[in-house]
């Protein structure tokens, strides 16, 4: 059986993925929202995917995000998106996830979001880490 779609892959496949997350999440009667204004470049990701094989990693085996990626994604996507429609939708009872394929939080952009969601909003964030 074959892995989820890169990024790089065709954007058919991806949605695929995508259909499929919103109807498992929908039949266990759990909202779904896609939020592409968040998403890397192609030129970020190809940023960190060259640091990541500069160390050898993989991006499931990657521990952290590169230095110069942070800092870009910052500046480019983060600091340009206006978050608090994104926080006032969320559930004022309950959980609300966002869903990395990365091991470790530090390694995904989403928890750039999840930090700013924390210092500017208020929002308590827990990590979930496997065992």
């Amino acid at each position: 059986m074959r892995g989820p779609p890169s990024r790089d892959e065709p954007c058919r496949l991806r949605q695929g993925c995508r259909r499929r997350l919103q109807a498992a999440l929908a039949h266990a009667r759990i909202a779904y929202e896609h939020h592409p204004e968040l998403a890397p470049t192609t030129e970020l990701r190809r940023l960190q995917n060259a640091e990541d094989a500069r160390q050898g990693v993989g991006k499931r085996s990657r521990r952290e995000l590169a230095a110069e990626y942070t800092r870009r994604y910052t500046t480019e996507i983060l600091d340009r998106a206006d978050l608090t429609p994104i926080v006032s939708e969320l559930p004022s009872s309950g959980i609300a996830a966002l869903l990395c394929v990365e091991r470790d939080p530090e390694a995904c952009h989403r928890s750039l979001i999840a930090q700013r969601l924390t210092e500017q909003h208020h929002v308590t964030i827990e990590h979930l880490r496997p065992l």
